[in-house]
């Protein structure tokens, strides 16, 4: 009897340790699953407090971009009204401009249906002359000084009218050559062939003049502007060899020098 006795007090001392051992991992296994979820509380309250203050800062930018898109929205507002008000005074300008086009164009209109003075000589029928019984009109330098003034401010085609009548009428003049020259000048800018002709007559007509080399100068300025540059050089070449001396000649030879000979 004695020893089933002891063998259950063993059983028993054995089942209680177990139990204890138990215990005490459920124990350790509950703390430890409470230390998880609060650090999980922990970690799930910090991202809650940075999603608020995302949030935060979102409406934050929201407010600012609402604020400046209202103050845009009153600038653009102000600028459309700025911008018509500009249309209606460049519209007002624009009219008194074409108004005073108009009336420009009128002018010129009677003024070109008047009759261009004439000067001859005293006792030609048909042309005025004043008391002491000379022509009336502008004197010949007058006239080419008007031209010239024409041809300055830009007006081409007046000048070159002006000039036409001056060789017309003077065509012995002194400054003959300069008119004609001056015609090839103001058909420069706007028909090279025409400007071309009229230099070759400037040369033709008035070799020794002073214009003459100037006019061969712009032959080769526009055969070389054409993209001739054989023509270009025979014009140089022609400045060179027959007025040596001009200031023609040198751009003339340093025209030559960059086209090469």
């Amino acid at each position: 009897m004695r020893p089933s006795l002891s063998l259950l007090v063993s059983v028993v001392a054995l089942a209680g340790c177990a139990l204890k051992g138990d215990v005490r991992r459920v124990e350790l296994e509950v703390a430890s699953l409470k230390e998880q979820v609060g650090n999980a509380e922990a970690v799930h309250k910090a991202q809650v407090d940075s999603l608020l203050q995302l949030v935060a800062v979102v409406q934050q930018a929201l407010a600012a971009q609402q604020a400046y898109l209202v103050q845009m929205r009153g600038d653009i507002r102000t600028d459309h009204l700025s911008v018509q008000q500009q249309l209606v005074t460049v519209q007002e300008l624009l009219g008194l401009s074409q108004q005073r086009l108009t009336e420009l164009r009128g002018r010129l209109e009677q003024q070109s249906r008047q009759p261009v003075p004439t000067v001859a000589a005293p006792g030609v029928p048909g042309v005025p002359v004043g008391p002491s019984g000379n022509p009336t009109g502008p004197s010949p330098d007058q006239m080419y000084d008007l031209s010239l003034q024409q041809y300055r401010r830009g007006s081409l085609t007046t000048a070159r009218t002006g000039f036409r009548e001056f060789l017309r009428l003077y065509p012995t003049n002194d400054r003959a050559p300069d008119a004609l020259f001056y015609i090839g000048e103001t058909f420069a800018p706007e028909n090279a062939d025409s400007a071309a002709a009229v230099y070759q007559q400037v040369v033709k007509t008035y070799p020794n003049s002073l214009r003459a080399p100037s006019a061969l100068y712009k032959l080769g300025l526009l055969s070389e502007s054409g993209g001739n540059k054989a023509a270009a050089r025979t014009y140089y070449q022609r400045v060179i060899a027959g007025y040596p001396r001009s200031d023609e000649a040198n751009l003339a030879r340093d025209k030559l020098q960059r086209l090469g000979r």
